[in-house]
């Protein structure tokens, strides 16, 4: 893994990240659940299926190596760069907060057998992982947006880089908005999907779903600051969330077991993505928020209340199928008639013109 996000970095510089993110994202996401499906039928024992995981990650590293070589071939060069010196302390800090990003990740499951039974694990993880898919569009485009701010930080470019704020931040507002809707609507038919023990987890995944729509919201924040000569605040911010996820884990999980954890993360997140905007805002003049972003919250919020008391009495899995239909065409619809984003209207315009035209071409037949 280590190895695939070296030749994964090398496309992201020359602006080829889609495949990557594809690879990364999809591919073996899909390799791991056939392998999952082949534990479940006992078409393999549990140590093949490691065996098999960690062969799907060679298969992962293999696919980038074969990818970044046709984008662009490496050039070997054992000379060190004449700004060495930057290169070490700028990588240094990246390694510490990144390391800080990976505590943060499993911090949580660690403190809760400290408290609680170890079994309470279990409920957790699987709430998270439910959550975590809020997350997922983001990651994907702003492996493509980190890039392009680096880009325009170097050269100076604030205004379009103000811009790309905007756009981003409201965009992936639109696209996680919808993506937390279908899970937070559907959350109860898919846990009768799961052994009723998890159910207690539904609690915890709305929690989490908000801490992580709040991440999602911001946008390219997070780049922006790696890319100034601040960046050494993203390690300062970790350490202090850090601190915040311990003492609040300490205080709220004894009372209130793996819900107090996840009020523990929805508070630590809170409390650190709105340091790191107002750092932005106020060393860098740059806002991510519209007028805009009060129409889409408005959306999420007009959707959420039309859906969420009520489900079709058909099977879970019928269930969500048709209930997140409803709820993809009113919220697209509402999108779209509020003009919440050009780009976003722009995309579903193009649709229906070529749908237009393929049935135009139909009837000429």
């Amino acid at each position: 893994m280590g190895y695939f996000e070296i030749f994964y970095a090398w496309v992201k510089v020359h602006m080829k990240s889609v495949v990557g993110n594809f690879i990364s994202e999809v591919l073996v996401r899909l390799l791991v659940l056939l392998l999952l499906f082949a534990v479940h039928w006992n078409w393999i024992s549990k140590d093949t299926f490691i065996y098999c995981l960690s062969g799907a990650y060679f298969l992962q590293l293999l696919a980038m190596k074969l990818y970044a070589i046709y984008v662009k071939m490496p050039q070997l060069r054992f000379k060190l760069p004449h700004n060495f010196k930057e290169i070490m302390s700028y990588s240094l800090f990246i390694i510490l907060s990144g390391s800080v990003a990976v505590l943060l990740m499993d911090f949580d499951k660690v403190m809760i057998p400290l408290y609680i039974k170890i079994e309470n694990n279990a409920l957790y993880s699987v709430a998270i992982f439910i959550a975590t898919v809020i997350a997922v569009p983001s990651r994907a485009m702003l492996q493509i947006i980190y890039p392009i701010t680096a880009k325009l930080m170097n050269e100076n470019k604030l205004e379009e880089l103000n811009d790309l704020y905007k756009k981003s931040a409201l965009n992936l507002q639109v696209i996680g908005g919808l993506v937390m809707l279908g899970i937070f609507l559907n959350i109860n038919q898919l846990y009768k999907l799961i052994p009723n023990d998890y159910s207690a987890g539904v609690m915890v995944v709305f929690i989490i779903g908000i801490s992580k729509f709040y991440d999602v919201i911001l946008g390219n924040n997070n780049a922006i600051i790696l890319n100034t000569k601040y960046y050494r605040m993203v390690l300062f911010f970790g350490l202090l969330l850090v601190f915040m996820m311990v003492v609040l884990n300490m205080l709220l999980i004894p009372p209130y077991g793996i819900e107090g954890s996840a009020w523990a993360t929805l508070i630590s997140v809170f409390v650190y993505n709105t340091i790191k905007l107002l750092f932005v805002v106020q060393k860098m003049n740059l806002y991510p928020f519209t007028i805009n972003t009060l129409k889409s919250f408005s959306i999420i919020v007009v959707v959420f209340l039309l859906f969420y008391f009520w489900d079709f009495n058909f099977h879970p899995i019928m269930n969500i199928v048709l209930k997140s239909i409803l709820i993809s065409v009113v919220y697209i619809y509402m999108n779209f008639y509020w003009k919440v984003s050009s780009e976003i209207n722009f995309i579903i315009k193009n649709l229906f013109q070529k749908i237009k035209k393929l049935l135009q071409m139909k009837q000429e037949y």
